[in-house]
Protein backbone atom coordinates (compact mmCIF):
# COMPACT_ATOMS: atom_id res chain seq x y z
CA UNK A 1 0.00 0.00 0.00
CA UNK A 2 1.49 3.05 -0.78
CA UNK A 3 1.42 6.23 1.96
CA UNK A 4 0.20 9.14 1.37
CA UNK A 5 3.01 11.27 0.18
CA UNK A 6 3.97 8.56 -2.22
CA UNK A 7 -0.18 9.52 -3.77
CA UNK A 8 0.88 13.09 -3.47
CA UNK A 9 3.85 12.66 -4.98
CA UNK A 10 2.73 10.33 -7.67
CA UNK A 11 0.36 13.01 -8.57
CA UNK A 12 3.18 15.19 -9.59
CA UNK A 13 2.49 18.21 -8.38
CA UNK A 14 5.28 19.49 -10.01
CA UNK A 15 3.35 19.79 -12.67
CA UNK A 16 0.70 21.75 -11.19
CA UNK A 17 1.85 24.63 -12.82
CA UNK A 18 0.70 24.02 -16.05
CA UNK A 19 -2.47 23.60 -15.34
CA UNK A 20 -2.54 26.75 -13.20
CA UNK A 21 -0.63 28.82 -15.05
CA UNK A 22 -2.98 29.20 -18.30
CA UNK A 23 -6.09 29.30 -16.29
CA UNK A 24 -4.52 32.08 -14.39
CA UNK A 25 -3.22 34.03 -17.71
CA UNK A 26 -6.79 33.54 -18.94
CA UNK A 27 -8.14 35.07 -16.21
CA UNK A 28 -6.15 38.35 -17.05
CA UNK A 29 -7.34 38.35 -20.55
CA UNK A 30 -10.78 38.37 -19.29
CA UNK A 31 -10.35 41.08 -17.35
CA UNK A 32 -9.04 43.18 -20.25
CA UNK A 33 -12.45 42.47 -21.64
CA UNK A 34 -14.56 43.80 -19.01
CA UNK A 35 -15.70 40.10 -18.41
CA UNK A 36 -13.94 38.40 -15.88
CA UNK A 37 -16.92 36.35 -13.25
CA UNK A 38 -15.06 34.71 -10.39
CA UNK A 39 -16.98 31.29 -10.14
CA UNK A 40 -16.30 31.04 -13.84
CA UNK A 41 -12.91 31.33 -13.47
CA UNK A 42 -12.47 28.76 -10.26
CA UNK A 43 -14.54 26.17 -12.15
CA UNK A 44 -12.07 26.69 -15.19
CA UNK A 45 -9.25 26.32 -12.43
CA UNK A 46 -10.37 22.85 -10.93
CA UNK A 47 -10.81 21.31 -14.15
CA UNK A 48 -7.48 22.17 -15.15
CA UNK A 49 -5.96 20.60 -12.04
CA UNK A 50 -8.08 17.99 -12.01
CA UNK A 51 -7.31 16.91 -15.75
CA UNK A 52 -3.57 17.35 -15.37
CA UNK A 53 -3.95 14.82 -12.14
CA UNK A 54 -5.62 12.54 -13.92
CA UNK A 55 -3.19 12.77 -16.87
CA UNK A 56 -0.33 12.38 -13.88
CA UNK A 57 -1.70 9.07 -12.70
CA UNK A 58 -2.94 7.54 -16.29
CA UNK A 59 0.54 7.91 -17.10
CA UNK A 60 1.93 6.47 -14.06
CA UNK A 61 -0.33 3.65 -14.92
CA UNK A 62 -0.25 2.87 -18.45
CA UNK A 63 3.80 3.54 -18.66
CA UNK A 64 4.21 1.26 -15.72
CA UNK A 65 1.97 -2.10 -16.58
CA UNK A 66 4.13 -1.30 -19.94
CA UNK A 67 7.41 -1.65 -17.88
CA UNK A 68 8.50 1.93 -19.29
CA UNK A 69 8.85 3.47 -15.60
CA UNK A 70 10.84 0.38 -14.44
CA UNK A 71 14.20 2.45 -14.80
CA UNK A 72 13.06 5.86 -15.06
CA UNK A 73 15.11 8.47 -13.17
CA UNK A 74 13.28 11.18 -11.71
CA UNK A 75 9.95 11.33 -9.27
CA UNK A 76 8.24 8.42 -8.08
CA UNK A 77 6.23 6.73 -10.49
CA UNK A 78 3.60 4.22 -7.87
CA UNK A 79 3.42 1.68 -10.73
CA UNK A 80 6.40 1.37 -11.94
CA UNK A 81 8.42 1.40 -8.57
CA UNK A 82 5.60 -1.08 -6.95
CA UNK A 83 4.56 0.82 -4.59
CA UNK A 84 1.05 0.88 -5.48
CA UNK A 85 -1.32 -1.74 -7.29
CA UNK A 86 -1.86 -0.50 -10.62
CA UNK A 87 -5.67 -0.87 -10.52
CA UNK A 88 -5.46 1.41 -7.64
CA UNK A 89 -3.67 3.98 -10.20
CA UNK A 90 -6.20 3.43 -12.40
CA UNK A 91 -8.68 4.08 -10.05
CA UNK A 92 -7.33 7.52 -9.17
CA UNK A 93 -6.66 8.06 -12.60
CA UNK A 94 -10.45 7.65 -14.09
CA UNK A 95 -11.99 9.69 -10.57
CA UNK A 96 -9.59 12.41 -11.49
CA UNK A 97 -10.26 12.48 -15.10
CA UNK A 98 -14.45 11.98 -14.04
CA UNK A 99 -14.04 14.95 -11.99
CA UNK A 100 -12.65 17.11 -15.00
CA UNK A 101 -15.63 15.78 -16.76
CA UNK A 102 -18.44 16.85 -14.24
CA UNK A 103 -16.98 19.85 -13.37
CA UNK A 104 -16.57 20.67 -16.97
CA UNK A 105 -19.96 20.17 -17.17
CA UNK A 106 -20.98 21.96 -14.85
CA UNK A 107 -19.57 25.13 -15.78
CA UNK A 108 -20.64 24.66 -19.63
CA UNK A 109 -24.51 24.06 -18.36
CA UNK A 110 -24.03 27.63 -16.27
CA UNK A 111 -22.15 29.46 -18.98
CA UNK A 112 -24.56 27.90 -22.08
CA UNK A 113 -22.03 27.38 -24.25
CA UNK A 114 -22.91 24.14 -25.13
CA UNK A 115 -20.22 23.43 -27.85
CA UNK A 116 -17.40 23.28 -25.52
CA UNK A 117 -18.54 19.76 -24.39
CA UNK A 118 -16.75 19.00 -27.46
CA UNK A 119 -13.61 20.28 -26.58
CA UNK A 120 -13.70 18.82 -23.08
CA UNK A 121 -14.14 15.52 -24.48
CA UNK A 122 -11.23 15.87 -26.58
CA UNK A 123 -9.15 17.23 -23.32
CA UNK A 124 -10.26 13.79 -21.45
CA UNK A 125 -9.81 11.98 -24.34
CA UNK A 126 -5.90 13.20 -25.14
CA UNK A 127 -5.06 12.90 -21.67
CA UNK A 128 -6.21 9.00 -20.92
CA UNK A 129 -4.33 8.41 -24.65
CA UNK A 130 -0.88 10.17 -24.29
CA UNK A 131 0.17 6.66 -23.49
CA UNK A 132 -3.48 4.88 -23.07
CA UNK A 133 -4.54 2.49 -25.31
CA UNK A 134 -3.05 0.01 -27.76
CA UNK A 135 -1.33 3.36 -29.96
CA UNK A 136 -0.65 6.15 -27.45
CA UNK A 137 0.50 9.49 -29.39
CA UNK A 138 2.93 9.92 -26.44
CA UNK A 139 5.27 7.00 -27.94
CA UNK A 140 4.68 8.80 -31.45
CA UNK A 141 6.27 12.11 -30.68
CA UNK A 142 3.14 14.07 -30.17
CA UNK A 143 3.03 14.32 -26.50
CA UNK A 144 4.81 17.87 -26.73
CA UNK A 145 1.92 19.09 -29.71
CA UNK A 146 -0.80 18.28 -27.30
CA UNK A 147 0.89 19.93 -24.13
CA UNK A 148 0.76 22.97 -26.30
CA UNK A 149 -2.87 22.15 -26.96
CA UNK A 150 -4.43 21.45 -24.25
CA UNK A 151 -2.60 23.45 -21.31
CA UNK A 152 -2.08 26.35 -23.80
CA UNK A 153 -4.51 27.31 -26.37
CA UNK A 154 -7.43 25.39 -25.00
CA UNK A 155 -6.32 26.34 -21.08
CA UNK A 156 -6.49 29.97 -22.12
CA UNK A 157 -8.74 30.61 -24.37
CA UNK A 158 -11.43 28.38 -22.77
CA UNK A 159 -10.68 30.21 -19.63
CA UNK A 160 -11.56 33.95 -21.49
CA UNK A 161 -14.66 32.12 -23.62
CA UNK A 162 -16.28 30.90 -20.82
CA UNK A 163 -16.02 34.87 -19.57
CA UNK A 164 -16.23 36.73 -22.36
CA UNK A 165 -18.28 34.59 -24.87
CA UNK A 166 -15.21 35.56 -27.43
CA UNK A 167 -11.24 35.51 -27.19
CA UNK A 168 -8.92 38.57 -27.72
CA UNK A 169 -5.18 38.91 -29.48
CA UNK A 170 -3.93 39.31 -26.37
CA UNK A 171 -5.72 35.79 -25.17
CA UNK A 172 -4.24 34.40 -28.23
CA UNK A 173 -0.64 35.96 -27.51
CA UNK A 174 -0.65 34.65 -24.07
CA UNK A 175 -2.09 30.85 -25.07
CA UNK A 176 1.02 30.98 -27.25
CA UNK A 177 3.17 31.46 -24.37
CA UNK A 178 1.96 29.60 -21.74
CA UNK A 179 1.56 26.86 -24.14
CA UNK A 180 5.15 26.79 -25.25
CA UNK A 181 6.52 26.78 -21.32
CA UNK A 182 4.44 23.67 -21.25
CA UNK A 183 6.31 22.49 -24.46
CA UNK A 184 9.53 23.20 -22.58
CA UNK A 185 8.47 21.79 -19.37
CA UNK A 186 8.00 18.54 -21.16
CA UNK A 187 11.04 18.53 -23.32
CA UNK A 188 13.43 18.94 -20.76
CA UNK A 189 11.46 16.12 -19.33
CA UNK A 190 11.72 13.94 -22.42
CA UNK A 191 15.07 15.13 -22.79
CA UNK A 192 16.08 13.49 -19.06
CA UNK A 193 14.96 10.18 -20.60
CA UNK A 194 15.94 9.52 -23.76
CA UNK A 195 18.37 6.73 -22.80
CA UNK A 196 15.44 4.67 -20.89
CA UNK A 197 13.10 5.68 -23.28
CA UNK A 198 14.88 4.30 -26.29
CA UNK A 199 15.74 1.31 -24.00
CA UNK A 200 12.12 0.88 -23.47
CA UNK A 201 10.85 1.56 -27.05
CA UNK A 202 9.21 5.08 -26.45
CA UNK A 203 9.71 6.94 -29.39
CA UNK A 204 9.24 10.56 -27.78
CA UNK A 205 10.00 13.68 -29.90
CA UNK A 206 13.02 13.94 -27.94
CA UNK A 207 14.40 10.13 -29.30
CA UNK A 208 13.29 11.57 -32.48
CA UNK A 209 15.31 14.78 -32.32
CA UNK A 210 18.54 13.22 -30.54
CA UNK A 211 20.06 14.72 -27.52
CA UNK A 212 21.57 17.86 -29.44
CA UNK A 213 17.94 18.77 -31.31
CA UNK A 214 15.94 18.41 -27.78
CA UNK A 215 18.35 20.74 -26.37
CA UNK A 216 17.96 23.34 -29.51
CA UNK A 217 14.04 23.26 -29.38
CA UNK A 218 13.77 23.36 -25.22
CA UNK A 219 16.15 27.05 -25.99
CA UNK A 220 13.68 27.93 -28.80
CA UNK A 221 10.84 27.23 -26.65
CA UNK A 222 11.54 29.78 -23.31
CA UNK A 223 12.78 32.35 -25.85
CA UNK A 224 8.88 32.53 -27.26
CA UNK A 225 7.06 33.73 -24.39
CA UNK A 226 9.21 36.67 -24.30
CA UNK A 227 9.13 37.31 -27.86
CA UNK A 228 5.62 37.92 -27.82
CA UNK A 229 5.85 39.85 -24.67
CA UNK A 230 7.75 42.15 -27.31
CA UNK A 231 4.76 42.28 -29.68
CA UNK A 232 1.90 42.46 -27.15
CA UNK A 233 4.11 45.07 -25.76
CA UNK A 234 3.70 47.63 -27.58
CA UNK A 235 -0.17 47.84 -26.88
CA UNK A 236 0.46 46.93 -23.43
CA UNK A 237 3.63 48.22 -22.20
CA UNK A 238 2.76 47.00 -18.73
CA UNK A 239 3.64 43.80 -20.01
CA UNK A 240 7.45 44.21 -19.79
CA UNK A 241 7.20 43.58 -15.76
CA UNK A 242 7.10 39.58 -17.38
CA UNK A 243 10.86 40.06 -18.61
CA UNK A 244 11.72 39.79 -14.22
CA UNK A 245 10.57 36.36 -14.45
CA UNK A 246 13.55 35.52 -16.85
CA UNK A 247 16.52 34.75 -14.42
CA UNK A 248 14.04 31.90 -13.17
CA UNK A 249 14.93 30.55 -16.17
CA UNK A 250 19.29 30.95 -15.86
CA UNK A 251 19.49 27.37 -13.78
CA UNK A 252 17.96 25.47 -16.31
CA UNK A 253 19.02 27.00 -19.81
CA UNK A 254 22.57 26.37 -18.01
CA UNK A 255 21.33 22.51 -17.48
CA UNK A 256 19.58 22.04 -20.54
CA UNK A 257 22.49 23.98 -22.78
CA UNK A 258 25.09 22.82 -20.75
CA UNK A 259 24.70 19.39 -21.37
CA UNK A 260 22.99 18.21 -18.14
CA UNK A 261 22.08 14.57 -18.21
CA UNK A 262 20.02 12.72 -15.97
CA UNK A 263 19.31 13.88 -12.53
CA UNK A 264 21.33 16.96 -13.44
CA UNK A 265 17.62 18.08 -15.25
CA UNK A 266 15.23 17.60 -12.80
CA UNK A 267 15.39 20.75 -11.11
CA UNK A 268 14.95 22.32 -14.71
CA UNK A 269 11.47 20.92 -15.20
CA UNK A 270 10.52 23.11 -11.93
CA UNK A 271 12.29 26.37 -12.82
CA UNK A 272 10.45 26.33 -16.00
CA UNK A 273 6.87 25.42 -14.71
CA UNK A 274 7.51 28.37 -11.64
CA UNK A 275 8.97 31.12 -14.87
CA UNK A 276 5.81 29.74 -16.63
CA UNK A 277 3.91 30.51 -13.53
CA UNK A 278 5.27 33.83 -12.63
CA UNK A 279 5.04 35.14 -16.38
CA UNK A 280 1.35 34.30 -16.43
CA UNK A 281 0.88 35.38 -13.34
CA UNK A 282 2.39 38.74 -13.87
CA UNK A 283 0.90 38.87 -17.67
CA UNK A 284 -2.55 38.85 -15.90
CA UNK A 285 -1.92 41.64 -13.73
CA UNK A 286 -0.52 43.95 -16.78
CA UNK A 287 -3.81 42.73 -18.91
CA UNK A 288 -5.88 43.68 -16.10
CA UNK A 289 -4.71 47.13 -14.80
Amino acid sequence: MATVSEWIEGARPRTLPNAIAPVVAGVGAAIALDAFSWWRSLLALLVSLSLIIGVNFANDYSDGIRGTDEHRVGPLRLVGSGAANPKAVLRAALTSLGLAGVLGLTLVALSGYWWLLAMGALCILGAWFYTGGKKPYGYYGLGELAVFVFFGLAGVLGTVYVQAGRVSWDALGCAVAVGSFSMAVLVANNLRDIPTDIESGKHTLATRMGDGGTRKLYLTLVTVPYALTVLMGVWHPLLFITFVTAPLLLKPIKAVGGGGKGRELIPALRDTGMAMLAWAVLSAVALAL
